[in-house]
């Protein structure tokens, strides 16, 4: 029989690491399970936990096994029901086996798909994995608190925490050596010379001589041990330093439609693909700011509470929307300063001539100053004046402007993922 010991350590969390190596050995079917459960939310459980559940089949455990080698018996019966290539059913399998989906039985056993629950860190975490802004390349301190502590050498004062051994070992070392280098030099010559007149023959020893050297010797022993193994001004501490650490700032433009012709469905899908966004930016970057826009004929910068849940509607103008983003962009948020971006939802209808002035307005005034801008139709009818124009904007800055089209609910989390995937540098 063989024995197998783990001697590895214990951590402190132990069950924290267990949890997070068995999430990263199911990753694939958690990852599926976040984006069905994305398709079938409500828009106020869009952020919480999720019971996951594994089939059976593919919960496997390693198992250790001898080698080939040895000496075998074995006792092979004859066979009569079954070919090469047959596939025999596992015992217990073929009824009342577990797992549901078959009829009622007497006999078999089995066991059920495996089921856990994951958080709410743990949903996003996986919800938000390999997403990110594009093209965030400007950089700027803004605050007081755009800070990190960082070492920044060594200091004669400090806390007892900060406390540097080695160092402080190796300056009460180097004193020592300062202080007794010359008294030990002649430490040293004294106790040669005791030795010289000591290997005289007895008759020739000067033993006044003798007590005078060992006198000497003792002498300067007792003073070079009075000279401390540590003090305190031996003592170093490590400094540390606040040193400005500049910090990406990044605002958001978000612009949706709800004018009459979107309809409840429309609208809830929009809703739901600016709250992925607005969860994204919440838990992924600490200093990005929102600006919410809802639109119909005319458009206002609203605050989160009335973006998601007001009930006013209108006509259709979107350059209303795209007018008011190039207001807000000039007077607070400068392009040499901050990261803009601009994410617009709508179903494509749009008033007459209005899909040209948003051309205009896009081409002049908003892609040459920001980053990134995405733009969603939510409709399943052929496209319209509007998708045509911003196919334009798109051939004209084809790394900063993307286009893509929602049907249906289970389109939302796809297409937002294709939006804000990481993009590999050319």
């Amino acid at each position: 029989m063989s024995y197998i010991i783990d001697r590895r350590l214990n951590g402190k969390k132990k069950s924290t690491v267990n949890r997070q190596r068995f999430l990263r050995r199911y990753k694939a079917h958690i990852k599926k399970a976040v984006g069905e459960a994305m398709n079938s939310r409500s828009i106020t459980d869009m952020e919480k936990g999720e019971r996951i559940s594994i089939p059976t089949r593919d919960i496997r455990e390693p198992v250790f096994s001898h080698g080939p080698g040895g000496r075998v018996e074995r006792v092979l019966p004859g066979n009569k029901e079954f070919v090469a290539g047959d596939r025999v059913p596992r015992q217990g399998q073929q009824e009342g086996g577990g797992g549901g989906g078959g009829n009622a039985s007497d006999s078999g056993e089995g066991m059920d798909d495996f089921v856990f629950q994951i958080s709410q860190e743990e949903f996003l975490d996986f919800m938000f994995e390999g997403l990110q802004l594009p093209n965030m390349i400007k950089r700027r301190l803004t605050g007081n608190d755009a800070f990190q502590v960082v070492r920044a050498g060594i200091s004669n004062e400090g806390t007892p925490g900060r406390l540097n051994v080695v160092r402080s070992l190796r300056a009460a070392n180097a004193r020592r050596i300062a202080l007794t280098s010359s008294k030990r030099r002649n430490l040293r010559e004294l106790e040669i010379e005791l030795a010289q007149e000591e290997a005289k023959d007895p008759a020739l020893r000067d033993q006044r001589k003798l007590e005078q050297l060992r006198g000497k010797i003792e002498e300067l022993r007792r003073r070079i041990d009075r000279v401390p193994y540590l003090d305190d001004f031996d003592l170093k501490y490590n400094l540390l330093v606040r040193q400005p650490h500049p910090r990406s700032r990044a605002v958001m433009f978000c612009l949706m439609d709800v004018s009459g012709s979107m309809n409840q469905a429309t609208k809830d899908m929009a809703k739901r693909f600016f709250l992925l966004l607005y969860l994204f930016l919440r838990r992924s970057y600490e200093y990005t700011e929102v600006v919410f826009i809802r639109h119909h004929t005319s458009a206002k910068e609203v605050d989160e509470e009335e973006f998601f849940y007001s009930r006013e509607t209108g006509g259709t103008i979107v350059s209303s929307a795209l007018k008011l983003m190039r207001r807000i962009m000039r007077e607070r948020y400068p392009a040499s300063e901050w990261n803009i971006y601009g994410a617009q939802a709508s179903d494509g209808d749009n008033w007459n001539d209005d899909s040209s002035t948003c051309h205009k307005i896009l081409i002049d005034d908003i892609m040459p100053y920001v980053q990134y801008y995405s733009y969603v139709e939510i409709t399943p009818r052929d496209h319209q004046a509007l998708w045509e124009e911003y196919e334009r904007v798109r051939e004209l800055f084809p790394n900063h402007f993307a286009m893509e089209q929602i049907v249906d609910v289970s389109d939302i989390y796809p297409v937002f993922r294709q939006l804000f995937s990481q993009k590999v540098p050319a």
